[in-house]
């Protein structure tokens, strides 16, 4: 906050708000001189350049320690008007009010200093590691498919005699291959929408089962022997949102429990709508996540400590992101099977057909 302000004000304005606020505090000082005495003056003026040096930069702060003491010295020390003073109890005072003031100002100013160059020592090293973290994550999760499909391509190209079987499991294995890359690849970029901050949803009327049905299919297009139950309410009417986020969103769950969960595992589906909620659950009969891994879940580059686990670990944070670009929210809780149970609530517009009441 204080570097935005400093950002936000150039030297001529901090030095016009400096001297302002000592002229003001020391105004207010000077109406109540009556009941408080000038010692006090000299904490509350004190205190005033304290909060100064807090904001504003160092010479537009030793500047209000300098007019504050000549204001402090000249309206309120006996006698009053005057820059002579007669006790040397109030030359010292004057003397050490300024010593303190300038003190005051130069250390606060240092410490930000130290506390910014702390920040941006720390924002570097978040950098490196998360340059880092990207390339060990992405140097696995993109050269696989890419060695796949190569591998595949190479056996198709050099060997002409491949009986119809094996040449079709090697188209197979090129277009599962191909899905994975592009689904890297997307969420690559749609994390890199969601860090820019400038998303926004593109709302539409959305038919909710179609769309749930269409992600299940890509699903179960990637080779998926996990068995998929799908349960949407007949009330679910036409809803007026962003079907791409919402798609992302239910592809990025669906395939997470799919990915991690061992074969023969169930997937459950659920969709209603409550007035103007959408809520969404998918559920699984995995071994889900422990405590901790629940904590981190949502966090970029996120894996499971499974030695087995795929992916770059964003399809969560893109669904925490886009679900909250939505308006809505994701919870993670253990399922009742023992599973993970994902649930996004999102406020949505409905056509006010069939909506459960």
């Amino acid at each position: 906050m204080n570097e935005l302000l400093i950002n936000r004000l150039g030297k001529g304005r901090q030095y016009l708000w400096s001297i302002a606020v000592v002229i003001l505090m020391s105004s207010l000082c000077f109406a109540l001189s009556g009941i408080i005495s000038y010692h006090v003056v000299a904490f509350i003026l004190l205190l005033t350049v304290s909060l100064l040096a807090v904001m504003f930069d160092i010479f537009p702060v030793l500047l209000s320690a300098a007019l504050s003491a000549f204001i402090w010295d000249f309206f309120f020390i006996p006698p009053r008007f005057t820059i002579h003073v007669d006790t040397t109890e109030d030359t010292i005072l004057l003397i050490m009010y300024f010593v303190i003031a300038m003190i005051s100002g130069v250390l606060t100013y240092k410490i930000r200093q130290i506390e910014k160059a702390a920040r941006l020592k720390e924002e570097k090293a978040n950098s490196v590691k998360l340059y880092n973290t990207i390339l060990n994550s992405l140097s696995h999760e993109l050269r696989t498919p890419i060695a796949m499909i190569i591998g595949a391509t190479d056996n198709l190209q050099s060997n002409q005699n491949l009986n119809p079987a094996t040449r079709e499991q090697l188209i197979s294995e090129i277009s599962k291959a191909s899905l994975r890359l592009n689904q890297e690849v997307e969420n690559l970029l749609n994390i890199s929408r969601l860090e820019s901050g400038h998303i926004k949803p593109k709302n539409d009327w959305c038919d909710i089962a179609e769309l749930i049905y269409d992600v299940v299919k890509k699903v179960e297009e990637n080779g998926s022997n996990r068995k998929i139950n799908v349960s949407i309410s007949n009330h679910v009417p036409l809803c007026y949102l962003d079907k791409g986020m919402l798609e992302q969103v239910a592809y990025n769950l669906i395939n997470n429990a799919v990915v991690h969960t061992s074969a023969g595992c169930n997937v459950d589906i659920s969709a209603s709508c409550y007035a103007d909620l959408l809520e969404l659950n998918i559920e699984d009969d995995g071994q889900g996540f422990t405590d901790a891994e629940m904590k981190e879940a949502f966090h970029k580059f996120s894996r499971g400590k499974n030695e087995n686990s795929t992916g770059s670990g964003l399809g969560l944070s893109i669904v925490k992101g886009f679900t909250e670009a939505l308006g809505g929210n994701v919870e993670l809780r253990k399922g009742n099977a023992g599973g993970a149970r994902f649930t996004v609530t999102i406020p949505i517009k409905t056509s006010d057909l069939n909506v459960q009441k």
